[in-house]
Formats: structure tokens, sequence, C-alpha cells
């Protein structure tokens, strides 16, 4: 009988550095029921079909409900306004068409290629200065001193937000990250936190969205909020404030476990690094593998609304499931010795970025700022090596990544 504990395990803090023996014994059962009812997903070529199954819904995250505070009218009516409000106008990752597809046609009306191509530029000047921070030194934390402040200063600049204001972001992004790990949805300090800092950030949102729609300027969240094609309907204003609030979540604490992630294995695979460091025109396929072998985010959870027949196994309507992504990279059905780090692999259709009507729409970009910071930290670091192996973990599963990378350095070049 397969084990029916696996996926506790992989959500499970003491496998975070390393849960790919779990999704190896997952794929053993490509559709898996868990102890609690959820159906994991784990093999390749399941995980594809249902990426593009209708049947299967994103919209399966518990409805908002915001704690009690003791004050009558805020807890029977200004909360419950803003709970119905907070349902109605989810982020677009957790919308099904046709809303989904609406609002992702006007957010990709303005991250245009020429716009991501556009902060080559801007990315590479950041990353010379984040390096050179570190002149002097012997250690370095990836995460602290590159990793996590470069996608801030980038999404930041691309959405208009002023940069004297970029710090605080850091603890609502994390605090609201928690929002993909199904077992953090179900814990009530959890959920008060998301609630909390959710109307933190939207506050901050609307009355940077107002002075966009005074003093527009050229930045994304002008363009969203300015929108006047007469062939599209404009986002209204909470829609406008949950695709802002996602695209800067998303759109730095994804990057944040690539580059780090990236890094890790080259400081793992010292060929690897060398070769990159000789030839940065490598770069490109290197990410790719990188999005395979040690992707970002390992999992999505979905909700079944009818019978789905998958892998002969069937999903009953109403049930939970989790697409395992990290898990379906790693396929050896589909992939030639997949837990081998090789850049050099062809055919290389990963999940790292997700994949059907939800694929990221931040990729191109990523794949900007990884390039940029993982050949600027080839070329210049001096003697990079690793002085912790594993390296602490940060808490989720789903977003999984280093919560430091320490590096030691024998200098800056």
């Amino acid at each position: 009988m397969p084990d029916d504990t696996l996926f506790a395990q992989v959500m499970d803090p003491a496998n975070r550095a390393n849960p790919y023996p779990l999704y190896a014994r997952l794929r053993e059962t490509p559709v898996s029921r868990q102890r609690d009812g959820t159906y994991v997903v784990s093999r390749h070529a399941a995980i594809r079909s249902l990426l593009f199954d209708p049947r299967l819904s994103s919209e399966d995250i518990p409805p908002s409900r915001r704690p009690n505070t003791g004050n009558p009218f805020r807890d029977w009516v200004l909360n419950r306004i803003k709970d119905r409000i907070s349902n109605a106008h989810r982020p677009l990752i957790f919308r099904d068409a046709p809303a989904h597809d609406a609002l992702r046609h006007l957010v990709m009306n303005q991250f245009t290629v020429e716009r991501v191509r556009a902060s080559h530029r801007r990315i590479e000047t950041v990353v010379d200065a984040l390096i050179e921070r570190c002149r002097g030194r012997d250690r370095v934390c990836l995460v602290n001193d590159l990793s996590y402040p470069l996608p801030v200063a980038v999404i930041c600049e691309l959405l208009g937000v002023p940069e004297t204001d970029e710090p605080q972001f850091q603890a609502w992004a994390t605090q609201l990250s928690t929002a993909l790990e199904p077992d953090a949805r179900r814990d009530e300090a959890t959920r008060r936190a998301n609630a909390a800092n959710f109307d933190a950030i939207s506050a901050y949102m609307r009355s940077l969205i107002r002075e966009k729609r005074r003093r527009p300027a050229d930045d994304m969240l002008s363009g969203l909020a300015n929108h006047a094609d007469p062939a599209t309907e404009r986002m209204g204003l909470y829609d406008l404030i949950a695709t802002a609030v996602l695209l800067l979540v998303a759109g730095h604490e994804t990057t944040v476990n690539l580059i780090t992630n990236g890094m890790l294995t080259l400081l793992r695979h010292p060929d690897e690094l060398e070769r990159l460091r000789a030839d940065p025109e490598r770069a490109p396929r290197l990410i790719e593998e990188l999005l395979r072998y040690e992707p970002p985010v390992h999992f999505r959870t979905r909700k079944a609304t009818g019978d789905i027949e998958i892998a002969g196994e069937t999903i009953p309507k109403g049930s939970a499931v989790v697409l395992a992504l990290a898990a379906g990279s790693r396929d050896p059905e589909r992939f030639r010795d997949p837990d081998r780090f090789d850049p050099d692999r062809e055919d290389n259709q990963h999940f790292g970025f997700g994949g059907g009507l939800h694929y990221c729409v931040g990729a191109p970009l990523a794949r900007i700022e990884v390039e940029i910071a993982l050949v600027s930290l080839c070329r210049r670091l001096i003697g990079p090596r690793l002085a912790e192996d594993p390296p602490p973990y940060r808490p989720g599963a789903a977003l999984r990544g280093p919560a430091g990378l320490e590096i030691r350095i024998d200098g800056i070049a």
C-alpha cells in the first residue's frame, strides 16, 4: 500500500533541505490519496494534463475571515465588508477563467517585452552595487546581500513604488507568501497575521494608486490605474489593489529563491561554476536546468470541481489537489538521469514556472535577473565556497529556498 503520510513529510521542516527522496517515493503512486484526503499528483505527464484541465480550480484558498477585535462595529460591519471584498477580489493566481484571463490580459499589457528588456541595464547596475558593498569582507550572506534586495528593487521600480518605501515590503511579503502553504492556511494565528498584513499593504497600495491617477508616471501601476483602452474594461479599484499586491509579492519572492538555489547549486558543482565564469553565454541553458533541478516553487494547490480520472485514479469532486511540480520535474519517465544537474540537457520541459493558464507572468523578468546575478557572482567573487551545507531553510515547503546562504570568499574582483 502507498504511504499516505508522504506529503505530510514533505511539509515537515526537517525535510526541507532535501525533499527529493520523498518525491521519488510519491512518484511510485502517480496520484496518491493522503491521510487528510488530499490527492497529490507527482508524475510529469499527469501534472501536465491537469494544468490544462478546467475541472481543476485555482479558487481553493479558504474564505477570508478577519478575527474578532471586541469592537462590535468593527467586527460586525467593517470586517465583514472587508471579508466580502477580499473574497470577491482575490489575486489572479487564485482566480479561474474568465476573471483570471481578463485580469491577466490587463497585466500583460503592462508587463511588456520592451519594459522587461529595458530593465536590463538597471539590473546590472543594482547587482554591481550590491556586490561592491561586500568589498573588504571575507564572507557574504547571499540572501541578505543580494538575493533579496535585487528583486525587491527591480519590481518596486517597475511598479513605481518609491525606493524609500522598499524596506517595509519585506515583512509584508514574507508573511503573505504563506498563502501558498496548505498547513499555514489552516493555522488561525497565520490567518490573523495574513489579514493584518494584507490590510496594511492594501492601504498603502490604495494611497499609491490614488497618487498614480493624479500624477501618472512611466510605470506599470500608472498604466494599470489609468488604463484607457475602450476595447477592454479597466480594473476596478479592489482588483487593482489585489493585483498590485500580487505583483509585488510574487515579483520577488520566487526570484529570491531562484538566485539563492542557483548559487547553492553552482557551489555544489564547482566545475559548472567555472564553466559559467569562463563562458557566460551558457547562462540561459543553466538557468533552465536550475528551474528543473532546484525550482523556487515546489507545488501548487487546486480543488477538483468535478470527478477527474487520471493515471488510473479517480479524484472525486470537491477534493483538495496538490500538483507536485518539483516531483514532476525530476520524473525519470520524462527526464534522463533526473537527479543529475546537467545544464546541457535537451528538451527541458520543466515546471519551474508552473504551466497552463497560470504560467508565471514574470518569468521573462526572473530569467534576466537570475542570469545577471549568477554571472556577476561567478565572475566577481574570488574563491567562493559554502560556509555551511546544507544551509538553513525558510519555513515554507511550497516556496522553498534557503533562509540564508553564507559564502566564504577571498575577495571581490
